[in-house]
C-alpha cells in the first residue's frame, strides 16, 4: 500500500502541497486527479523519491520515503511526464541499461525484456535508435524502463499525453494487465475517459489540498452528478470563492 500522511511541499513562498493524506491500495488504480498546479507531480515526485516533504510523511509498502529512499526505489517503477530516455540508445539499450541499475540478473533480465518487448508490442522498433522515435514508441520504452525489474509499486505522470488513439489504448490494455497481476498503479491524468476506464479509486486535489478520495460512484454521489467531468470541476474548485 501507498500511504500518504499530512503531506506537505513548499518551493519558496509558493505552497504546492498543503496536509493532504490519502492512500492507494495494492491490486487497484488509483488517479491522482486535479487542475494544473494542483500539486499532483509534486506528490508523484516526492513517492518517486526525487524531493523531500517538508511536512508529514509517505510510505510505501510501510517503507518511507524520506528515510528508506533506498528501499523504496527496489520497489517502485516510475514514468515520469517528461520520458527522458536516451536517444542515442535502441530501445533494447535502454531498458536493459535500466534493469543493470536495478541489478537485475543478466538471465533475468534478458528474459523480461523480451516479456516488455512482446507486452508492448516493439518488436518493430527495438533495435532502432530512439532519436528517431513517435512520442507513443518513447512513452512504451519509458513504461518498460519503469517496469524492467517487476517492481510491485507503478506511478506514471499523465502516461497518455501525447499519444495517438491506438496507443492510449494499447497503455490501457497494459495498465489493465498489471492491475490484474496484482501491483499497485497509482497515476495522475487529465483525460476523464481514461480515468472512467481504468480507475478503481479516485483522488482529488485541489489548490495543492486534499478535495476528496473514494470510488467514482461515491464521487457522483457527494457531487450529486452521473457525468464524471462535472463532478471533478465540482469538488476540484470547492471553496474557491472563499479565496
Amino acid at each position: 500500500m501507498i500511504k500518504v500522511t499530512s503531506l506537505t511541499k513548499s518551493y519558496g513562498m509558493v505552497s504546492a502541497v498543503s496536509d493532504v493524506s490519502f492512500e492507494a491500495a495494492t491490486g487497484k488504480v488509483t488517479a491522482l486527479l486535479g487542475p494544473n498546479g494542483a500539486g499532483k507531480s509534486t506528490i508523484l515526485r516526492i513517492l518517486s523519491t526525487i524531493i523531500t516533504p517538508d511536512t508529514g510523511s509517505a510510505t510505501i509498502e510501510g517503507f518511507d520515503v524520506a528515510t528508506n529512499a533506498t528501499d523504496v526505489r527496489r520497489k517502485i517503477g516510475v514514468l515520469p511526464h517528461n520520458t527522458g530516455i536516451y536517444d542515442r540508445l535502441t530501445a533494447i539499450e535502454n531498458i536493459r541499461y535500466f534493469g543493470n541499475l536495478q541489478q537485475v540478473k543478466r538471465t533475468e533480465l534478458n528474459n523480461r525484456i523480451d516479456e516488455l518487448i512482446h507486452l508492448l508490442d516493439m518488436n518493430e522498433f527495438c533495435n532502432r535508435r530512439a532519436s528517431g522515435f513517435s512520442q507513443g514508441q518513447k512513452m512504451k520504452v519509458a513504461l518498460a524502463r519503469a517496469l524492467v525489474h517487476d517492481p510491485q509499486y507503478i506511478l506514471l505522470d499523465e502516461p497518455t499525453n501525447g499519444l495517438d488513439v491506438m496507443a492510449t489504448r494499447a497503455l490501457r490494455k497494459v495498465i489493465h494487465d498489471i492491475k490484474d497481476a496484482g501491483k499497485c498503479i497509482l497515476f495522475s491524468s487529465h483525460v476523464m475517459q481514461e480515468v472512467e476506464s481504468l480507475c478503481d479509486h479516485l483522488v482529488i486535489l485541489g489548490h495543492g489540498q486534499h478535495k476528496f478520495s473514494g470510488t467514482i460512484k461515491e464521487l457522483e454521489e457527494k457531487s450529486g452528478t452521473a457525468n464524471l467531468e462535472d463532478a471533478f470541476i465540482m469538488i476540484s474548485s470547492e471553496g474557491e470563492s472563499s479565496q
